[in-house]
């Protein structure tokens, strides 16, 4: 179905003498199913603009995306200011050339103490609050659980928005599910997971939102993602840029409500 769409979105953008008699010259040695597989390919047979109105072209993904590692934690200002506003309008626009990995723990230490294992930066609520989200990662995939946590940091109260956020995004996954988690050997044994994967650091962070890009730290990556996380993520893919990265416009249909 999608090779017979660009055959005939091809032909009719083709310019045609002798009212449309004429043969399209090959525009490239990929048959028309396969015109649209790729973006690099869709360029090469110069059909991107057909595939992008399509909606069927995405990167290829041969090339690695940019892994993105966020270190933060729950209740920091500064890490639900650039959650909210870089990282989530980015991963919105981007998430088909990066890979995330969150990780809730930031300034808080691991301690010997049987009742609370764990002291945070912004006392027991924010370690609750991590460990919320920490059994969301586990029990959600990425996609939903970026939006639930995304929804918890928005709102004005982190804690009390944790239970109505997963029932909009993961109604599936039962409030008491997370609970039992958060409450039960799992939480800690995640958290610590998160303890021992923050003190491995090299370098040791120093303050949070920490982010890492494929596995590294520099400052200098820190002040663009802080600046423009999205221009940030586009520098360092290494494939052919998307359309959202190169600003290529997309033609819309177009639409409205006509007057009876």
């Amino acid at each position: 179905m999608m090779s017979f769409l660009l055959a005939a979105v091809f032909l009719i953008s083709t310019d045609h003498r002798s009212f449309g008699l004429s043969h399209p010259k090959p525009a490239c040695r990929y048959p028309p199913s396969q015109w649209c597989r790729s973006l690099e390919i869709a360029i090469e047979c110069k059909v991107q603009k057909q595939c992008m109105e399509l909606g069927a072209i995405k990167p290829n993904q041969t090339v690695p995306r940019v892994a993105l590692t966020l270190y933060y934690e729950t209740l920091c200002p500064d890490c639900r200011s650039f959650i909210t506003k870089q990282l989530f309008p980015t991963w919105t626009m981007l998430q088909d050339i990066m890979s995330l990995t969150l990780v809730p723990y930031g300034n808080a230490k691991e301690t010997l103490s049987a009742n609370s294992p764990f002291t945070c930066q912004h006392g027991e609520p924010e370690c609750r609050g991590n460990m919320i989200q920490a059994c969301i990662i586990h029990l959600t995939e990425t996609s939903l659980a970026f939006q639930i946590i995304h929804c918890m940091e928005s709102a004005s109260n982190v804690l009390n928005a944790a239970e109505p956020c997963l029932q909009l995004y993961a109604p599936s996954v039962s409030w008491a599910t997370v609970d039992a988690c958060v409450t039960g050997r799992l939480g800690y044994r995640l958290m610590h997971d998160y303890a021992v994967m923050t003190r491995a650091l090299n370098p040791a962070h120093t303050h949070v939102p920490w982010v890492t890009f494929n596995g590294e730290y520099t400052e200098e990556n820190e002040a663009k993602a802080a600046s423009s996380l999205f221009h940030l993520v586009c520098e360092l893919y290494k494939g052919v840029k998307p359309p959202a990265c190169t600003g290529a416009p997309v033609k819309l249909s177009k639409s409205g409500c006509l007057m009876e």
